[in-house]
Order: structure tokens, then sequence, then C-alpha cells
């Protein structure tokens, strides 16, 4: 977990200290319409990432988010975003008569995935007899399983285990031979591993 000046320096806001902004911020008026707010932001590390606003105060007449001073349309630009630059901020909108409206919102900075690695612990079984497992190696979040190039629709024979990285299919029949293949993503990026052809033997 950051240390509050490391978060302060990004515009990064703790809990707490979110609740001490609001209780410092006395002369804070409830909104009459939607509620200032950031736009929740998928980024990818090391890249720029703008944070905008969006319910923007009509009277607003400067903003500041963390120790940061934003543009003047509310929004706050972030150099070559790490992944501990995730988390939640607080905008500050200063109004006429020394008033303020405050909004938050979250960011999140993935890796881009990898491309995933698919190995079978076999690629050629025997039919009513042996058992299959195909396993995708990926560091990304989610993972979709295709057969033949379309989506595979799971049996009764099939299990996935492994945050669905592992599909195992037993005992295996002729209609499951074929190629195998798993795509991997996360919010800002995807990719599909190489091929894995299963040849199956019967009589």
């Amino acid at each position: 977990m950051e240390s509050p000046s490391a978060s302060a320096h990004r515009g990064l806001v703790p809990w707490q200290g979110l609740l001490l902004a609001i209780s410092l911020l006395t002369f804070w008026s409830p909104p009459t319409t939607a509620q200032l707010s950031i736009v929740p932001t998928n980024a990818a590390e090391g890249k720029d990432v703008v944070l905008r606003i969006r319910n923007k105060p009509p009277d607003a007449v400067g903003f500041r988010c963390g120790r940061e001073k934003v543009n003047s349309d509310g929004s706050m630009l972030l150099k070559r975003a790490t992944r501990r630059d995730t988390g939640y901020y607080t905008v500050v909108a200063f109004l006429r008569n020394s008033k303020k409206e405050i909004g938050f919102g979250w960011l999140r900075v993935y890796q881009p995935v990898r491309v995933p690695t698919l190995l079978a612990s076999n690629t050629t079984v025997t039919e009513h007899k042996d058992s299959v497992v195909l396993t995708c190696y990926t560091n990304a979040v989610s993972t979709q399983w295709f057969f033949n190039g379309m989506n595979l629709r799971l049996t009764e024979r099939m299990n996935l285990s492994w945050k669905n990285r592992t599909l195992t299919i037993g005992p295996v029949r002729r209609e499951d031979a074929g190629n195998y293949q798993c795509e991997v993503s996360n919010p800002i990026s995807s990719a599909e591993s190489a091929p894995v052809e299963l040849e199956v033997k019967y009589k």
C-alpha cells in the first residue's frame, strides 16, 4: 500500500484523507443537479492518462485534485501511469462565493497482457480411455477458450478450473479432436495463444 506522501504526489487520496477533506470543507454546498465526479478510467501501464470529470458545475472557477492543480476543464494528466496509481481520486471544484463541491472516481492501471502459452498434457490420446489437460499460462484476468476457431461449448466431460485457465477433458471422444486455443484479456488489451492440435485415436 502506498504511503500518504506518494499518494498525494499523484493526487490519490486514501479514504481517511477523503473523510478528513470532507470534514474540512465547511463551505461545501450539496449539489442541486447531477453529482460532480471523475470519469472511471482504465489505463495501460507506462502510458499517459487523462482523468476527466463529468457534471462540471457551471459556476466553477477552478479545480484541484489532491494537492495537484488541474486544467480549467477539471481534467488532470498523469504521465507514465503505473499500477501504484490505481485507486480512488477526489476532485474539488471551487465555486463562486467561497463554496466548494467535491466528487470522486477511480483509476485502474493494467499491464498489457502477454501472449498466453497453451500447453497440453498429451496431444495424442485414445478414445474412451485417456483424459487430457490443457493449461493456459497468462497474466490476464479473463480467459476464453476456442475449439476449431469457435467458442468452446463445454460438455459434461469438460471441466474448467484455476480461474478458467485449465481445461480438462475426460474421457476423450473422437469429436474432441481438433485445434484448441485460449484468448486472454483485461480491460485494456487481449491476446490469443497459438493453437494446440489434439489427436484422438479410435478403433
